[in-house]
């Protein structure tokens, strides 16, 4: 294994193991089946030195101070726009855009935003309601009721009720009331246009058939996308298994969900797997995967383009029940501050736990490595 051609993204997150999560290289060297000779090669060529480690953590600081105050501005703006004529009514009228909008934005900056003093408006805050509030919370739990006998009432039938009940007020009372608390008539619905079937496949047939049995590694390979959430931004992931071991044998991360992503997967499946004959691709119809590019490679490299229905996700199956499975053990149990740490922490689980040690119940309860390599050896015991 040590002898195949790896992708320079692949050797980077390997080096990174060593350098800076401290893993002993022997170790390392076992788990992913390189040679400790070819993994000392990669650390000399691709550990950065410190000044330039220095560099990259003064430009993320700067990069972190600059997000911050675009958030700020961000927010600011975001709350004008919520503001809209309020900046230009009477004082009262601002304290309570204040007290709708202070769960989302802090009070101090609400009030600067809108011009008035933070204590002014506590002290707003703290008296009691009027007499016209008192009574639009008493008409609105009449309404209520009303509502909830008829279910399916709007705001003039209702207001037909208030008025047999001897309530004296006005209609669009009744429909401000009844807005503010997402009360409105059942109008039934129509359902929206489309095909619910879902689409044949306009660039390549299904191949797959949803046939997730094969008996042989390098048969038929499965990949998709899933995005990964970071305090950075998201982190976009595409996967390709080998549906014999569910082995993932080609992984990429990107900061954006383009081909690129999809075809670094895929070239990294091909170095790794040199595969020998033809092998199913299976995805589904995103413009990842329909692209010029990604056939062109298939096309190259003898690999038979299948892609699922549209709107049909169940011939991608297994790929799914992966993300699922990363998100459960991995992604949900962390807070990831930057794209990085993310990325560190996929390939520790990618290829330091999942394929190397991860007990699979599809492959009798041994990890995708660990079954590959029965495999191999029954044969060259035959």
């Amino acid at each position: 294994m040590s002898s195949r051609r790896y992708p320079d993204e692949f050797k980077v997150e390997v080096v990174k193991q060593v350098t800076e999560r401290g893993r002993r290289v022997k170790e390392v060297a076992e788990h992913l089946g390189v040679s400790q000779h070819s993994l000392y090669a990669w650390i000399r060529r691709y550990q950065q030195p410190d000044e330039e480690k220095q560099k990259q953590q003064a430009q993320a600081d700067e990069i972190r101070r600059l997000n911050a105050q675009l958030r700020e501005v961000t927010e600011e703006r975001d709350i004008l726009k919520k503001a809209g004529r309020v900046l230009r009514q009477a004082v009262r009228v601002r304290y309570a855009f204040i007290k709708d909008h202070e769960r989302a934005h802090p009070v101090r900056r609400l009030c600067r935003l809108m011009d008035v003093h933070p204590s002014g408006y506590y002290a707003w805050k703290r008296q009691p309601d009027s007499r016209r509030q008192r009574e639009d919370r008493r008409l609105l739990g009449v309404i209520k009721q009303s509502w909830l006998e008829s279910g399916v009432y709007g705001y003039r039938k209702i207001h037909h009720d208030l008025r047999d009940l001897g309530e004296r007020c006005g209609k669009h009372r009744v429909a401000r009331l009844m807005r503010g608390e997402g009360l409105k008539s059942q109008t039934g619905y129509r359902r929206r246009p489309g095909f619910r079937g879902g689409r044949p496949a306009i660039v390549a047939p299904n191949h797959l058939q949803q046939q997730f049995d094969v008996s042989a590694p390098n048969q038929a390979w499965v990949t998709d996308i899933t995005y990964i959430r970071t305090h950075e931004g998201w982190l976009y992931l595409s996967v390709v298994l080998d549906l014999f071991s569910r082995q993932v044998v080609g992984w990429s991360m990107r900061p954006r969900m383009d081909r690129e992503l999809a075809m670094n997967a895929l070239m990294m499946a091909v170095w790794r797997r040199q595969p020998d004959g033809p092998v199913v691709v299976h995805s589904d119809q995103g413009s990842q995967f329909s692209s010029h590019d990604w056939q062109d490679f298939l096309k190259a490299h003898g690999l038979v383009d299948s892609m699922s229905r549209r709107g049909n996700c169940h011939d991608n199956a297994v790929a799914e029940s992966f993300f699922q499975l990363l998100k459960r053990e991995r992604i949900r149990r962390r807070i990831y501050p930057d794209r990085e740490e993310a990325r560190r922490d996929v390939f520790d689980y990618i290829e330091l736990f999942y394929n190397a040690r991860h007990r699979h119940g599809y492959i009798g309860g041994l990890s995708p490595v660990e079954f590959e390599k029965r495999y191999f050896n029954r044969l060259a015991s035959v």
